[in-house]
């Protein structure tokens, strides 16, 4: 056999350094053995985490979400009266503030029954959702969204009245509802408004009086009347739990803020964005610990990750989301970027999963927060 020429030899098979130990070995999911049958989520997860790729990306995801999730800190006994202030857990020890943000779409999709079970369980602490996370959750209450294609032409559609998100299909029908059922909450929200307005007069302008609302409010009070137990914002009434909304008005819920200025005109609905943000980086500024479990991208992403800067940075982050960060776009942004503003520590525990967050988050949630069935 003729010797191999140097230049191809030196090149294909260059001899390597010595592997760390520290390297660990790639491995996947053995099926032919038992074990593998039937898995549980929390074994699957684990399983993954040497599989390389997004699998792992998702079993480290699970990992910090357990961290967030089961840290504490000291007893509100040990502390001083000036430091008792975040959250603390039952016995009284101080645990993770975790925000979570998602977009309007995992609200029209079959996420939002994930999304409600977190929130009624108290899982989560506040919330930042797009106008659509609003108004879809209440929209649910009212008539069901449907499976499409993503194929289906849009004019047809036009013509038969339904609207398309991805593969789901939303009547016209079903904002029509909206609306009815919408005005006069809005009605009554606004006549109480003016109550206030003329019991306190001038003080009446002033932030947090009964005469101007905040979304949060807003959404709290809409969280009330929709009273129905499949409702994000039902629970986050129930249970407390602040839904921020910083772009309420872009969606149909800002069709309707439009549409009744012209039916309660002179008069209109007074919502104070600034008292809103005083609110939700106020609640990061006394967290003991941040946590941040982020899902999409754009302004849900980017106001947590704000608020988080006001304390140094969160603790812990998880993002999802298909963003690429080529284009230097918020939802393409990895951890790291956000590390080099303040808004995640640099000794945080941070992942960013590159997937769908249909596909992943029940894996996710059925793996840490639904481990165990909750009291």
């Amino acid at each position: 056999m003729s010797k191999l020429p140097a230049l191809a030899s030196d090149a294909v098979l260059k001899q390597s350094a010595p592997v760390p130990e520290s390297f660990v070995e790639v491995k996947g999911i053995d099926y032919s053995k038992d074990e593998a049958y039937n898995m549980r989520a929390v074994d699957l997860i684990s399983s993954m985490k040497t599989m390389g790729f997004q699998a792992s990306s998702v079993s480290q995801a699970c990992d910090i979400v357990n961290d967030m999730r089961s840290w504490r800190g000291k007893h509100r006994d040990e502390l001083p009266e000036h430091e008792i202030k975040g959250e603390f857990d039952e016995q009284g020890y101080q645990k993770t503030t975790i925000f979570m943000g998602y977009t309007s779409n995992l609200i029209s999709s079959g996420l939002r029954d994930t999304l409600r079970y977190l929130v009624q369980h108290k899982m989560v602490s506040a919330i930042v959702a797009s106008a659509g996370g609003i108004e879809e959750d209440l929209i649910k209450c009212l008539a069901p969204t449907y499976m499409g294609e993503f194929a289906l032409p849009g004019k047809g559609l036009r013509d038969q009245g339904m609207n398309r998100i991805g593969n789901l299909l939303v009547p016209n029908d079903n904002y029509c509802k909206f609306e009815e059922w919408i005005v006069p909450v809005l009605d009554k929200c606004l006549e109480e408004q003016e109550e206030a307005m003329k019991r306190l007069g001038a003080d009446g302008l002033n932030a947090d009086s009964e005469a101007v609302w905040t979304p949060s409010r807003l959404i709290d009070r809409l969280g009330k009347e929709i009273n129905d137990e499949s409702s994000v914002l039902y629970w986050a009434h129930k249970n407390n739990i602040p839904i921020f909304c910083p772009a309420l008005t872009d969606g149909s819920i800002g069709d309707m803020l439009f549409f009744h200025t012209f039916k309660a005109s002179p008069q209109q609905l007074r919502l104070d964005i600034v008292s809103d943000i005083r609110k939700i980086n106020s609640m990061s500024m006394e967290a003991s610990r941040a946590g941040m479990l982020i899902l999409g991208g754009g302004l849900i992403k980017h106001h947590i990750c704000n608020a988080c800067l006001m304390r140094n940075g969160a603790d812990y982050a998880v993002y999802i989301n298909t963003g690429q960060e080529f284009d230097g776009s918020d939802a393409g942004a990895r951890p790291d970027e956000a590390i080099s503003w303040g808004k995640i520590k640099a000794d945080a525990k941070s992942v960013k999963v590159y997937a769908d967050v249909s596909v992943v988050f029940p894996l996710i949630v059925a793996a840490t927060f639904a481990a165990q069935k909750p009291n």
